[in-house]
């Protein structure tokens, strides 16, 4: 039996609204169990409005739930994961000293597991002053990390948007979620983007960096695909995957010479980031970015989900090697597809960075079950920017628009609005 449009987004906003239930049940933070209550307000608000007929509503009431209020709140009481104390604290850092990591960190709350690019999120906080506690509304909003991970990844995805010509905001399909191009506000609203756009925002200018990355190279623009990949390997390591896919994307689409600049600049401009605190905290870097991620630092990382990377290392140092074998085995396994079928279209590549990064933080031997919400974002991003009848694929001087989809092709046209 085929359920109607009304009955499928009915049942997802329900089921977003479990989900949202169980972080008040269940969870020991308590920004978690405030986003919970809200989020499933909102969600549970808009099953009421789509069951009731009144689609319009729908998608409102689940931004105003998940997002708005629980992370206006959130922002103006000071409340939030750990993560946007670090930020924040390497912003002011890097204003006063030039460096980034906290020497010899002795308790978890010290350690910055980030590469130098995430310190300029923080830098707003720094310039406004305070520190979160007595300051007015303003200089909270206006400073905290959390905003600033937003609007890079917001900013992002609107500037990918644009490279690959846009779409319909609506279109038919009977939801909410309207076309393809609504399915990027529903992503926002969904438990996949929201909670992390509370709580913390940490990881959402790796992502947003990512989808700019793999419009630029569908687009056949080498230079910002590869200015892109900087950004993102510049915030954390777990970026580099997106390297290889992007530059696999455009040496399909455009060739070897494109790829390789693409990739130039890709590895210079993180070189840039990075170097730096590489020559003035050489150990630092090291034990906080990489060994603390990996839980090979004095100080156990908190990233402790029951996933089989983590499972493996918590077996003895074998088991540790072993999940790292089986880590890099699986990168090795994405590298080889891309070299035998690389992807041409967004939604491919897409899915085949959303591989590897799964992979990845399965087989990691410390991870957290929120980290999959990023292959799930890549992967839905892809297809809200996708149109039916508009070819993504770029190979020559020529690209079909927008305004081309359903036209009929002269004889000696091939399909994506290329001439023999």
């Amino acid at each position: 039996m085929t359920l109607s449009p009304t009955a499928r987004w009915t049942t997802g906003w329900l089921l977003a609204a479990a989900w949202a239930l169980s972080f008040p049940l269940f969870s020991a933070l308590a920004p978690h169990r405030l986003w919970g209550w809200c989020a499933a307000a909102g969600y549970l608000g808009a099953a009421a409005a789509t069951a009731l007929g009144r689609r319009r509503a729908a998608l409102p009431a689940a931004l105003l739930g998940a997002v708005a209020v629980p992370l206006l709140w959130l922002v103006l009481t000071g409340q939030g994961q750990s993560e946007v104390t670090v930020i924040e604290r390497s912003g002011r850092l890097l204003l006063d000293s030039g460096r980034l990591y906290v020497d010899r960190p002795a308790q978890v709350e010290e350690y910055t597991p980030y590469l130098p690019g995430m310190a300029l999120l923080g830098i707003p906080r720094a310039l406004l002053g305070g520190d979160g506690s007595g300051d007015g509304w303003a200089v909270r909003l206006l400073g905290d990390a959390r905003i600033w991970c937003a609007a890079a990844l917001f900013g992002c995805l609107w500037a990918a948007r644009r490279l690959l010509g846009g779409g319909p905001v609506g279109g038919p399909g009977g939801g909410p979620g309207g076309g393809p191009g609504r399915l990027l506000p529903v992503l926002v609203a969904s438990p996949v983007v929201a909670l992390p756009l509370a709580v913390s925002g940490v990881d959402l200018p790796l992502a947003g960096l990512c989808c700019l990355a793999l419009a630029a190279a569908a687009s056949g623009r080498p230079v910002l695909t590869g200015a892109a990949l900087a950004g993102a390997c510049a915030l954390k390591w777990t970026a580099l995957p997106a390297v290889a896919v992007a530059v696999a994307l455009l040496a399909a689409l455009r060739g070897g010479r494109p790829a390789v600049r693409c990739a130039l600049v890709a590895v210079g401009g993180t070189a840039l980031a990075v170097l730096p605190a590489a020559l003035l905290q050489p150990a630092e870097l090291w034990r906080q970015v990489f060994a603390f991620p990996t839980g090979r630092a004095p100080v156990p990382t908190p990233a402790s989900s029951p996933l089989p990377g983590r499972l493996l290392a918590e077996l003895g140092p074998w088991g540790w090697y072993l999940a790292m074998g089986l880590l890099l085995s699986g990168g090795l396994a994405v590298a080889l597809s891309l070299l035998a079928r690389p992807p041409r279209t967004v939604v491919a590549a897409a899915d085949r960075l959303a591989l590897g990064l799964t992979l990845a933080f399965l087989l990691a031997p410390a991870g957290r079950f929120g980290y999959l919400a990023l292959p799930v974002l890549l992967s839905v991003w892809a297809r809200s920017v996708a149109v039916a009848g508009v070819s993504r694929v770029v190979t020559g001087s020529f690209r079909l628009r927008p305004s081309d989809a359903g036209r009929p092709r002269a004889r000696n046209e091939r399909p994506g609005g290329h001439f023999a």
